[in-house]
């Protein structure tokens, strides 16, 4: 799975500044940040439907994720904007991880007493709590580095690593299928609130700041809609992130019935990936443009699908390649689409529209495909479970049909430059 997508540092702050020993040591602590909190993310989203699947909850699966999404639509509403005015960063980290620990603590009774009701309650509640914190990790390093921005990449890469690190702890365990993932992750969260409050002492980064809820939400960034470059980028990141939500949900549950034992572990994989492939960014956008770039990334989503339905006739081998492309099919999409958007954004919207993005991927496309692959789980996979595997491969073509539309509408709409035109710098950086 994916982190959210991060704004790249201002031209201002990318001056070639030497490192202290100081900086050095505030970037390693950042980093471990950075671990800890994709350890709290990764050690229960990734086998989440796996985990319910197994103990007599997968009709609430597809419930499950989209009520995550839907929690990244609406947190930053009630938590995010109000704690940016009242509390310090580090504090408002803390806090909100000794919530979600709590709550993390309260599932695994929940699910073994068969609340299905309860159970999508408290993740939704833990969601809520956990959504505001993605973005407030990364504030807070971009804060803190200050002029030194130009190593926040080399900070954030710890995300994906955590991520592989709760992967492969929750592997190790035997846990991939158990409901012991959510004290795991749990006791990751307390970690992090204790290690938040070890971080520097910063203000409110909004104190004083009128309560806007325009500003929130992004309201003025409808103008930049007005882009054709902008809106095509947006239309295509929601349907890409639509087979994100797939990929997310039922993933897990389809390595299980491929028979993978150590589920987690595999997945791990997929992170591994991503923190390779971050750092051949700037490599290939040296090479090739961000629009090349990002359709190489929308359709590999395509590809992986493709390899999971081939993993149907019993070729385990495809599965695993499949999972391993997910750094080229989020940092070449995601990631880059970010750097994209901090390109043709003003100054004024650069944040709403990055707020965008996020509310693309981790919300309205999260809910769409959250929503959308759990009535085809249960159109095709529950009401055929004799079939095994093979039952999964209608399901599978939704997420490859939405890459092939994804990639026609890219090439067909996103305008291209003219030609004798001067290369620009939104199409080769």
């Amino acid at each position: 799975m994916a982190g959210p997508a991060t704004p790249p540092a201002s031209e201002a702050n990318l001056e070639v500044i030497p490192l202290s020993g100081g900086d050095r040591t505030l970037a390693m602590r950042l980093s471990a940040m950075m671990l800890l909190e994709f350890f709290v993310f990764g050690a229960w989203f990734a086998t989440l439907g796996l985990v319910l699947a197994t103990n007599g909850a997968a009709d609430i699966i597809g419930q499950a994720y989209l009520l995550s999404a839907v929690a990244a639509i609406i947190s930053p509403l009630f938590m995010g904007a109000i704690g940016d005015r009242y509390l310090p960063p580090r504090v408002l980290l803390s806090l909100l991880h000794v919530a979600g620990a709590i709550v993390l603590f309260a599932i695994p009774n929940l699910i073994a007493s068969g609340a299905t009701g309860t159970t999508l309650a408290m993740i939704f509640v833990h969601m809520l709590f956990f959504q505001p914190t993605l973005g407030l990790v990364n504030s807070l390093a971009l804060a803190e580095l200050g002029v030194q921005q130009r190593i926040f990449p080399y900070v954030r890469v710890f995300g994906p690593l955590g991520w592989v690190v709760a992967g492969l702890t929750v592997g190790a365990l035997g846990f991939s299928a158990s409901t012991n993932v959510f004290y795991v992750a749990a006791a990751g969260a307390v970690a992090l609130a204790i290690y938040a409050l070890t971080l520097p002492a910063s203000p409110p980064p909004a104190k004083g700041a009128r309560f806007s809820l325009g500003d929130v939400i992004g309201i003025d960034a409808l103008s930049l809609f007005r882009d054709r470059k902008f809106a095509v980028l947006m239309g295509c990141t929601l349907f890409t992130s639509i087979s994100l939500a797939f990929y997310n949900a039922f993933a897990s549950p389809y390595l299980g019935a491929l028979g993978f034992e150590n589920v987690a572990g595999v997945l791990a994989l997929g992170q591994l990936s991503e923190v390779l492939f971050i750092v051949t960014i700037p490599f290939v956008l040296a090479r090739i443009s961000m629009k090349a770039a990002m359709l190489f990334g929308m359709a590999m989503w395509g590809v992986r699908f493709l390899l999971f339905i081939l993993a149907a006739d019993g070729s385990n081998t495809f599965a695993v390649v499949g999972v391993a492309l997910h750094g080229i099919c989020n940092d070449y999409f995601i990631v880059i689409a970010a750097m994209f958007i901090a390109k043709i954004a003003p100054a004024r919207l650069a944040a709403q529209a990055q707020s965008w993005l996020i509310l693309m991927i981790s919300g309205f496309g999260a809910a769409i495909g959250s929503a959308l692959s759990g009535q085809l789980f249960a159109a095709f996979v529950t009401r055929n479970v004799a079939e095994g595997a093979s039952a999964w491969v209608p399901m599978w073509w939704v997420p490859v049909g939405l890459a092939v539309a994804t990639t026609v509408i890219w090439i067909a709409l996103f305008p291209s430059k003219p030609a004798g035109e001067k290369p620009k710098e939104d199409y080769n950086v």
